[in-house]
């Protein structure tokens, strides 16, 4: 037990430990300071701008840098559509794949384009080392940047700066954040044995005497940026629970570190931004204790296992059911709970096999969408929060609500409110359709409360841009497919136009004095309330639908039934 809980706290550590090294780094790239990586990379910067048209030094406003968001990732995503309605006579397909239905083709790349990567086809049976590289491999970096683009030009309006240039963002991201740490993440994943090559499938003799075909491909580049871009889609239809994927210890924990190290350096970088890295840490620490609560839940649940099963064994033993055993009870539950919460998505073992307070602790990452919070988006959520936190806070105790020096008056409310209120719209309302009709719709393999969790899974993974999904659900249909498309697209798009709108209308304030009267936003108390506010709010939307699914499936489970 002890062991398990050791390799816990020592990968948090870890954590802690970077956070603050990467966080100032993120500053410096995007305040256009003196970097190491320079010398190298500017000079490619020029060629990228230059080519493109852009204007390095041009800042947009609100709408423009909105209006280049969308049309951008419009092109990339038709481009990838594209790639795959033509992938029987591409190139780089080894196993002469042809292209997958229409719908399928449409709701990956919807759901790549807009950093989710929710996956309902099998990597390998589905799409060639092309389709893979250059379109999905393409939009794992280009997404990501994307989200770390709108968290930048967020926390910039949010300290009182223009937005900046969406284009100089989003190639910065890749060529001074991403690639970077990916190039670094390949070989040291390579090294471990993760597999990098354009050969097909290798055959082997079991000992049977059957033949066995092996996929494999270059998987080693694909896997980094799958983890740091918060991208979350696998090579493999089981993800980062293949051997070839996530082969040992050390790959596992490069990767766990890998798919948490932006969003929690993100903190980090806004408080150098604002000049209040107070704030940024008691923000940190908040979000810490909250992730370390669910992970602690989730831990124990599966260290306790299933009493049904204990009941047959006779003695009590981790519940290893959907789990790799290379990885083990305690390595799967803090991976489930940081892939829901970082909103990446991959996995390294089932989540429809976690017992009932795993699956609620991965649902609930879902519902509040800030610990850790997406690439970029997710910190910016967080900020909503605080927001929402001063606005009531300040009706309360009679003062004039003021966040970093600036009123929050009805437009910010009113913008912050649509936020939050998109995630729920469109993954309670689906959800109720779907099952409505459970037999020609949902697909639902475990009927009762297990199963209502697996619908209302899939549509929150969707809408928060994770990805990830209790599997066992038949979703490989054009009402899967083009249902979660909705949410996927409402999930991405309408909180980046308002979150822009926020961060503009925040930067044109005229900054009001500090006096004796001005709520203090860095202090423990207020940390506080902020971490109330949000428990409450995610109780109050979601609580009935935890109630019904993973909460009423744990009772069930308790009484022996």
């Amino acid at each position: 037990m002890w062991q398990g809980f050791l390799q816990i706290g020592l990968t948090l550590l870890i954590l802690v430990a970077i956070t603050p090294f990467l966080g100032r780094y993120i500053t410096r790239v995007f305040l256009q300071q003196k970097t190491l990586l320079d010398p190298i990379i500017k000079p490619v910067e020029r060629v990228i701008y230059g080519l493109g048209g852009v204007r390095a030094k041009e800042e947009m406003t609100d709408w423009q840098y909105v209006q280049a968001v969308l049309y951008s990732n419009l092109v990339m995503g038709i481009f990838v559509f594209l790639i795959f309605m033509f992938q029987g006579i591409l190139p780089l397909n080894p196993t002469n794949l042809s292209a997958p239905s229409w719908d399928l083709a449409l709701h990956t790349a919807i759901s790549f384009t807009t950093n989710t990567n929710q996956q309902h086809y099998s990597g390998e049976t589905t799409f060639s080392y092309a389709s893979q590289m250059l379109a999905l491999g393409f939009l794992m970096f280009t997404s990501a940047a994307t989200g770390l683009a709108v968290g930048i030009a967020f926390i910039r309006g949010l300290t009182g700066r223009p937005l900046g240039n969406f284009y100089v963002d989003l190639t910065v991201s890749i060529t001074r954040i991403l690639l970077p740490i990916s190039i670094v993440g390949a070989v040291l994943l390579l090294i471990a044995g993760v597999p990098e090559t354009l050969n097909g499938p290798v055959s082997a003799i079991t000992l049977e005497g059957a033949t066995q075909y092996i996929a494999r491909g270059p998987v080693a580049h694909f896997e980094i940026i799958k983890q740091l871009g918060e991208n979350g889609g696998g090579f493999f239809g089981i993800n980062s629970a293949h051997p070839f994927e996530n082969p040992n210890a050390f790959t596992n924990l490069i990767e766990i570190i890998a798919m948490v190290c932006i969003p929690a350096a993100l903190i980090y970088t806004y408080g150098v931004f604002a000049n209040n890295t107070k704030q940024a840490l008691l923000l940190f620490w908040m979000v810490f204790i909250i992730f370390v609560i669910l992970v602690g839940i989730s831990a124990v649940g599966e260290y306790q296992g299933n009493p049904l099963v204990n009941s047959i064994l006779g003695a009590e033993e981790p519940n290893l059911e959907g789990k790799e055993v290379r990885f083990g009870w305690a390595e799967t539950a803090l991976w489930a709970v940081l892939t829901t919460g970082t909103m990446c998505g991959a996995v390294n073992g089932m989540h429809d096999s976690l017992m009932p307070t795993g699956e609620f602790s991965t649902l609930f990452n879902l519902f509040l969408q800030i610990i850790w919070g997406g690439q970029g988006t997710g910190t910016a959520y967080l900020f909503i929060y605080l927001i929402l936190t001063v606005f009531l806070t300040g009706l309360m105790v009679g003062r004039t609500p003021e966040f970093l020096g600036r009123k929050i008056e009805k437009r910010e409310i009113v913008l912050a409110s649509v936020i939050l209120l998109v995630h729920p719209i469109f993954v309670l309302i689906p959800s109720a359709i779907t099952l409505a009709f459970p037999n020609t719709l949902a697909g639902i393999t475990n009927p009762g409360f297990h199963g209502i969790s697996q619908v209302v899974y899939e549509y929150a993974s969707a809408s928060a841009n994770n990805g990830s999904g209790f599997e066992g659900l038949q979703d490989a249909t054009p009402w899967w497919n083009l249902t979660t498309s909705i949410s996927l697209l409402a999930g991405r798009y309408i909180p980046i136009i308002a979150l822009l709108l926020l961060a503009d209308s925040m930067a044109h304030k005229q900054p009001v004095p500090e006096t004796a009267g001005t709520l203090r936003t860095d202090s423990l108390l207020f940390t506080s309330i902020t971490a109330g506010v949000i428990l409450i709010l995610g109780v109050l939307t979601f609580f009935p639908v935890l109630a019904l699914g993973p909460i009423a499936e744990a009772f069930k489970i308790a009484s022996g039934q």
